[in-house]
């Protein structure tokens, strides 16, 4: 029984890992908001229940995504945490349980607000004046962006004056938005001078956050409402509403439709009465967040790896329509798997045009009795490539047709395996030769965790490929201007920048490398816990698989795919011709101190409780950089756990296994001894 929940629990994080990559890294998710939700609140009750099934790189101890490498890059003084979701009024009656227990209070107070569709930002104001703007990036580390937030005229750029003196430091959180109305006419002037349009208001946002050059932000019609702080000096708070009433006199613009000191009864009626509104309100909102009310109420309940035990998301339903399925086609993915999509005739959905839909896999449609012509319930939660959540048998007429996947692939036409996995089979390609799957490996290896290079869009690659310009990962490095100017919409000009940007990239890091290679079952986690065990790429090679289980981490089965990639002759062959091309490969291991007493060294840590000194985040990296490996459950292999204040279970847990203790004091000691914190 524990081996099937282990194997769920391992799919669980694979696949959460990869998804949340897409949305956040790409833009190009392919699951719900929902499902994404529905699915970690599934794993997290997993590892709840059994914490030697958690990993340091399980998606649960995420916070958030990691930052775009375009960027400068900086920490936050205070982790951007993420928020815990709510589906349902029992979610917020447990969650309000849990204050109530932990603090020992009844009537407990809250702030309600909406939950923005947009995307967090930090602003850091000295004495008054804004001095820098982040994005949230991975909850740790940001993009700094101050250049393209100034350029938004609801960010003040210097504090209101007032009778009282301004704080030294205030560091504002905020959502960064785009209206509809604003969204439908930046669209409508994308169509007029013939540029791809944005899917949706959270999509423009971030992609005009994201731009390199200040005044192509400054042209888009970017808003914000600020909802909270990070670190504050020369400023005593205490309360969220108090926190929300001074920032309003400061300048920031702060949402109208919060509600505070309420009990939770009136936190479930204004749910209601919020979700009755979200269609009429100028921008999206997806939920409700709910937020202790009182500031030491929240420092007394402290915060999780993840997320503050303060707070939640009460999460709106999925906006659903019907459409009709005109056809299914198939898709081949980078690895060879096969996945049918549906065509939908048009829907408008949230305010987005639907066409298509992601039916997963042939079990999916044999379970769900999916047929071409049927009409379907369509579901769409942000901005995702929406789902069939079922179809409607009623509306029948007979002429619908069975659909089958091919036994050969659509796009080689070689011949399809089977392949089982858990409890369904994948339908995969294995011609490594295969178009269809290079595209997709050729756009994994320029994608923005790896190798980084702007201009090798889809479009770019496909033509790269169809013009036998690109047969393997090397030939990139060898592309020559003149060449790629015949390319459709490639000029002179656009030829020479993208030479320059594949120059440009062939400096990475071993951690980059690894992800980009598309080896099987390594992700990006993957790829930094090896990056850091070895100094270089050789040693990753020539690891057999038991060094590679050894890594904390990393399984059995990634361990074998690593080692079968890296023993494959075409491989190493490939593997040469980049870095023949000129590519560099740097070291990712961390700066580790070589004292033979650094007490944390290769040992596995536990964290709980409040620390006062700093955020665990910081605690985290800390413990990182002098070698250690920080998880979250406690285990026999568990060496030590740090207990700060409001420690829980987890301290009695330790005790029972015999676990080593370090209470905050003597940890903050050690850490100065040997980092010289």
């Amino acid at each position: 029984m524990n081996e099937k929940i282990k194997n769920k629990a391992r799919r669980l994080q694979k696949e959460l890992t990869d998804h949340s990559y897409r949305y956040h890294v790409l833009d190009d998710p392919v699951i719900s908001d929902v499902e994404y939700d529905m699915m970690l609140k599934e794993l997290i009750e997993i590892e709840e229940a059994f914490p030697e099934f958690s990993r340091p790189d399980s998606p649960t101890k995420r916070i958030g995504a990691p930052p775009l490498a375009a960027f400068k890059q900086a920490t936050h003084s205070i982790a951007m945490l993420s928020l815990d979701n709510a589906f349902d009024d029992h979610d917020v009656f447990d969650f309000h349980k849990r204050n109530v227990k932990n603090l020992n209070h009844e009537n407990i107070l809250y702030t309600a607000e909406p939950k923005l569709d947009g995307v967090a930002v930090e602003l850091k104001y000295e004495n008054g004046t804004l001095v820098q703007a982040t994005t949230r990036g991975d909850g740790v580390t940001g993009e700094v962006i101050t250049k393209n937030a100034r350029t938004i005229r609801s960010v003040p750029l210097k504090l209101h004056r007032r009778k009282i003196k301004l704080p030294s430091l205030l560091e504002v959180r905020g959502e960064v938005i785009i209206t509809r109305p604003d969204f439908n006419r930046l669209n409508k002037a994308r169509i007029e001078n013939e540029e791809s349009i944005f899917a949706n208001p959270r999509n423009a946002a971030a992609g005009s956050l994201r731009q390199l050059d200040s005044r192509i932000t400054a042209t888009r019609p970017l808003d914000m409402f600020v909802y909270g702080t990070g670190l504050i000096k020369g400023l005593s708070l205490q309360s969220h509403s108090q926190t929300l009433d001074e920032l309003k006199k400061f300048g920031f613009p702060v949402n109208p439709y919060i509600k505070t000191g309420l009990l939770i009864e009136d936190v479930l009626k204004f749910y209601k009465e919020l979700e009755s509104l979200r269609d009429s309100l100028s921008y999206e909102i997806d939920g409700m967040v709910i937020k202790v009310d009182q500031l030491s109420f929240q420092r007394q309940l402290g915060e999780k790896v993840k997320s503050p035990r303060w707070a939640v998301a009460y999460k709106f339903p999925a906006v659903q329509k019907t459409s009709v399925i005109r056809d299914i086609i198939v898709q081949v993915g980078r690895t060879g798997a096969l996945t049918p999509v549906a065509i939908l005739e048009p829907v408008n959905i949230g305010g987005v045009v639907v066409s298509r839909a992601t039916l997963h896999n042939e079990d999916e449609i044999k379970r769900k009795d999916i047929r071409i012509g049927d009409k379907a319930l369509v579901v769409r939660a942000g901005d995702v490539i929406p789902k069939v959540v079922k179809i409607i048998r009623s509306e029948r007429t007979g002429t619908e047709v069975l659909f089958e996947m091919p036994d050969h692939c659509p796009v080689c036409k070689s011949k399809i395996e089977k392949i089982k996995q858990d409890k369904s089979c994948t339908n995969k390609c294995v011609n490594a030769s295969c178009p269809a799957q290079l595209k997709e490996r050729i756009r994994h290896f320029v994608s923005k965790k790896a190798f980084d290079i702007d201009g090798l869009g889809k479009k770019i690659v496909v033509q790269l490929v169809d013009e036998n310009m690109v047969q393997s990962f090397a030939d990139i490095f060898l592309l020559e201007k003149d060449k790629l100017a015949g390319l459709d919409r490639m000029a002179q000009k656009s030829a020479a920048n993208l030479v320059q940007a594949i120059e440009s990239s062939k400096k990475i890091s071993l951690k980059r490398f690894l992800y980009a290679l598309g080896i099987d079952h390594t992700g990006e986690n993957a790829a930094k816990l090896i990056s850091q065990r070895f100094s270089n790429l050789d040693d990753v090679m020539n690891a057999s698989g038991d060094i590679l289980e050894e890594i904390k981490g990393i399984g059995p089965e990634t361990a074998s795919a690593v080692r079968s990639f890296f023993s494959n002759l075409e491989n190493k062959i490939i593997i040469k011709n980049i870095i023949g091309s000129g590519v560099t490969i740097t070291s990712d291991q961390p700066v580790i101190t070589e004292s033979s007493d650094n007490p944390f060294r290769n040992k596995r840590i536990v964290l709980t409780g409040t620390l006062q000194s700093m955020p665990r985040s910081t605690a985290k990296k800390l413990l990182e950089k002098l070698g250690a490996n920080v998880t979250s459950g406690i285990s026999a292999k568990t060496d030590f756990l740090i207990a700060g204040e409001k420690s829980g279970s987890k301290v009695e847990k330790a005790k029972k296994k015999g676990v080593k203790i370090l209470d905050e004091k003597k940890f903050t000691l050690l850490v100065k001894e040997y980092d010289g914190f």
